[in-house]
């Protein structure tokens, strides 16, 4: 018996998007359905829903202010109601994670990590930021540019992603507050993105934007570092226009690995050595549009979904469980300036 989920995705609001757009996914009839505005937010770019599907928080942009929105939900109909918004003088936040009281951001233009508190009433004010220091090889470092914060699977600790210093930097949270424990610095022009843990809690997957390779990663629990494994391409070795890694994203079995590719415009799929955790490609999927942003596997891990920023869509794919391989179905839906895909499960 098929099952309806419910998904949302966060966009940019710089032309017709108007802010957090809620759809739904029929895996009987294996089809996108009834996208329609859940909320009105400033370039809600990218999303995260609590435990329990009791709350989603979104990037927002108010003017020349950024900061994040929070929004109680409705689990049954994907209702969103909004509690509040905190912002503050300058860009928005990039990416962001939540986990009990407290959420983390990262903001690629201003190079900082901030640290908020939340309760059911919503975000409070910044308790704790940090502003990184470096630049890079590439001309797009120029500075730091703080692409993913997120806590690690023992919620022990933040890491972060900075692109503008080919970092991957570990906080511990305490008192509300970050304290920076741990630094690994790969490959100078890298550019670090996007990062998932393995279900194993020992193995962690970098993608890095600038060089769009996959960094596999072993993770010591203990004090929060992390050791370098593999690299391995992300795109055909003879693409030679520019690429900039995406999304990464890993299948709950921890067998399959996928990326993200924009300007090769494809999702990779690699497979996943049960003993080292290192990587194999399998195949690169052309995304069914240009420049996908982000993507994710539905809550049955049946389908994964693209999100194609450039070309405003959403394209549904099948997934087999056994090889990780994606087949396109025909079935996509229009969201503008579509940017990240999140479901309740």
């Amino acid at each position: 018996m098929g099952q309806k989920y419910i998904g949302f995705a966060g966009t940019y609001t710089r032309q017709t998007s108007e802010g957090i757009y809620r759809f739904i996914l029929d895996t009987e009839k294996a089809e996108l359905t009834n996208v329609e505005v859940a909320a009105k937010v400033g370039s809600p770019t990218y999303l995260a829903i609590s435990e329990e599907n009791r709350f989603l928080y979104s990037v927002a942009q108010q003017e020349k202010s950024g900061g994040v929105a929070a929004f109680s939900v409705n689990s049954e109909t994907g209702e969103l109601s909004f509690l509040n918004v905190e912002v503050q003088e300058g860009a928005p936040p990039c990416h962001l994670d939540v986990y009990q009281d407290e959420l983390v951001t990262g903001n690629y233009h201003e190079g900082t990590v901030e640290l908020y508190k939340i309760n059911k009433a919503g975000v409070n004010s910044v308790s704790y930021s940090n502003k990184h220091e470096g630049t890079g090889p590439h001309v797009r470092q120029e500075k730091p540019h703080v692409h993913y914060t997120a806590f690690t699977p023992d919620k022990k600790f933040v890491v972060v992603a900075d692109l503008g210093t080919d970092e991957v930097v570990t906080y511990k949270v305490e008192n509300d507050t970050l304290e920076r424990v741990n630094t690994l610095v790969v490959r100078a022009g890298s550019g670090p993105r996007h990062l998932a843990f393995h279900p194993n809690g020992k193995v962690a997957y970098l993608l890095t934007e600038l060089s769009s390779e996959v960094v596999v990663l072993n993770y010591n629990a203990e004090d929060g570092s992390f050791t370098e494994k593999q690299y391995i391409r992300a795109i055909p070795s003879d693409f030679t226009e520019t690429n900039d890694a995406s999304a990464i994203h890993i299948s709950s079995d921890g067998r399959f690995v996928y990326t993200g590719n924009r300007g090769h415009n494809s999702i990779a799929v690699f497979s996943v050595d049960a003993d080292s955790g290192e990587l194999t490609f399998v195949e690169h999927t052309p995304s069914g549009g240009e420049f996908p942003r982000d993507f994710v596997l539905d809550p049955s891990e049946s389908f994964l979904i693209a999100s194609n920023q450039h070309t405003g869509n959403l394209v549904l794919f099948k997934r087999d469980k056994e090889t990780g391989k994606l087949t396109k179905l025909e079935s996509e839906v229009s969201v503008p300036e579509v940017v990240c895909v999140k479901f309740l499960k």
